[in-house]
């Protein structure tokens, strides 16, 4: 059974910053499920079974990232829905802002990734991923 598809699916979703107004993204490569060469947050992903969801945040941080967190702060839920060529998923998504080190950040998954990226909310990369516009609308006056 695939999650988000079979079954709703739960998930965290960071915007990680270095406290300083930076923001990391990374560009998805075609080796990713969807949204090949879009700008994506970077250590989102699933929440597991026994997982609490902050032990979610700071496990996908790190794998994607290499950095740990210094700070978490819950911005709000999202229930998304989207129309895949795979099909439909379904996921109950909760948003974050995560501060991390910068100096500690590295490209864990370049396979992945094609590249990461630090920018401000001002001067973000194109194209986004396609939720981006739906979080920046619910969470903009916290970022």
């Amino acid at each position: 059974m695939k999650r988000g598809k079979d079954y709703v699916g739960v998930a965290v979703v960071t915007l990680c910053h270095d406290g300083k107004g930076n923001y990391l993204l990374g560009q998805r490569s075609d080796k990713c499920r969807d949204e090949h060469f879009r700008w994506d947050l970077i250590g989102s992903g699933g929440v597991d079974v026994g997982e609490t969801l902050n032990e979610a945040v700071e496990r996908e941080v790190k794998e994607e990232s290499g950095a740990g967190v210094t700070a978490i702060e819950f911005l709000g839920y999202r229930e998304v829905f989207r129309d895949m060529e795979e099909g439909k998923t379904h996921y109950i998504v909760f948003d974050y802002k995560v501060e991390i080190i910068r100096e500690r950040v590295i490209n864990t998954e370049p396979e992945k990734c094609l590249e990461i990226g630090w920018f401000t909310i001002d001067h973000l990369p194109e194209p986004m991923h396609s939720q981006w516009p739906a979080f920046f609308e619910q969470h903009k006056d916290k970022l």
